[in-house]
């Protein structure tokens, strides 16, 4: 097994994001012929499952004020919160089995076992991807098999910043119908409450090089078999972000097709919209309110007919007509705000 870092000119990156791309590269185009193994701890994160709706799933207006990025996974699943006090483990393995599947417990039983020797003897796989400690989540877990490779991972919740994770998970205040899969919201606390005093006082980072350790059953770093990612790697890693992780295409275009409405009171009176979106992009818009405008409203509705869901282009779109004229002293900034509150 070969232990592949999140780590460029010898300094560690803390982008979870980062990390998911350096996962996905390495399960396209390294072929070491042994498994793989990549450890990484993630600043502020929200991660949606690949068949979520985002904007269902994530508060984008509180992760936008705190500086919270929002990253599409290529597995399934639910979204879930990552920051610095979560440890985070992916592995990339062969598999010579070609009618292999999906199996949870196979992916975490190293896991449990590394776990209960470090004291933690209640630790048991809950529902299908979860481990509970006394039927508490303190971990979850997404896998995929693609092209005879088996991709997996899972999150230890070593500590938990219980506000940030609410705030950013609950959905905004919205009506909303969508096909999208929703995540199930489980109780969960910190890992760290159940470990013992040897290990309690561990920062996540040493905990990571303790599992480290654990995983590939060595006493230091020198036994740890280790894959250093080229400069050749990086160029495609960096192609990688910017083709897909970091492409509004990727993170909300991949969305289900839903519908949903808002609606908010201002000078003009009542404004409410309603939107029919499909891939992140608005198929059918109405607009309903007690405003006053001297022409018909059907011309905004067709003006965002087509646009995708993203604050620069509604703004671009709205700003091509003369807003006021229908909708009375209200501002384009302020329509596209009420639209993606």
């Amino acid at each position: 097994m070969y232990l592949i870092e999140v780590k460029r000119n010898g300094k560690y990156i803390y982008d979870g994001a980062l990390a998911l791309a350096v996962q996905v590269y390495a399960q396209q185009n390294l072929f070491l012929g042994e498994d793989m193994v990549f450890p990484y701890i993630t600043e502020p994160l929200v991660q949606v499952g690949r068949y979520q709706n985002a904007r269902e799933e994530a508060n984008l207006e509180y992760m936008k004020e705190n500086g919270i990025n929002l990253v599409r996974r290529d597995t399934g699943g639910g979204t879930i919160y990552l920051d610095m006090g979560g440890v985070n483990f992916c592995f990339v393995s062969d598999n010579t089995d070609l009618s292999a599947d999906i199996n949870f417990d196979q992916m975490y039983e190293p896991a449990i076992q590394i776990l209960k020797e470090l004291g933690l003897k209640n630790i048991e796989k809950s529902g299908r991807n979860d481990l509970h400690i006394d039927g508490r989540k303190v971990s979850g877990g997404a896998m995929s098999v693609v092209n005879g490779r088996t991709y997996s991972g899972y999150s230890l919740l070593l500590d938990i910043d219980e506000e940030k994770m609410e705030k950013s998970l609950r959905p905004n205040k919205k009506k909303m119908e969508s096909k999208g899969i929703k995540s199930v919201r489980s109780r969960v606390v910190s890992l760290r409450d159940y470990l013992p005093d040897e290990y309690r006082h561990l920062s996540s980072i040493e905990f990571c090089e303790l599992m480290i350790l654990k995983i590939f059953n060595a006493r230091d770093r020198s036994e740890v078999k280790t894959y250093e990612l080229t400069d050749e790697d990086w160029r495609a890693i960096d192609k990688m972000m910017e083709e897909k992780y970091r492409n509004w295409e990727w993170t909300f275009g991949k969305s289900p097709r839903f519908k949903y409405s808002r609606d908010g009171r201002f000078s003009i009176g009542t404004l409410d919209i309603t939107l029919d979106v499909d891939s992140g992009i608005i198929q059918h818009a109405k607009i309903y309110g007690d405003f006053f405008g001297s022409r018909e409203i059907n011309d905004v509705e067709k003006v965002l007919t087509g646009i995708k869901l993203k604050e620069e282009d509604l703004t671009a779109a709205l700003g091509s007509i003369d807003l006021q004229k229908y909708l009375g002293s209200i501002t384009k900034e302020e329509v596209v705000q009420l639209i993606l509150e």
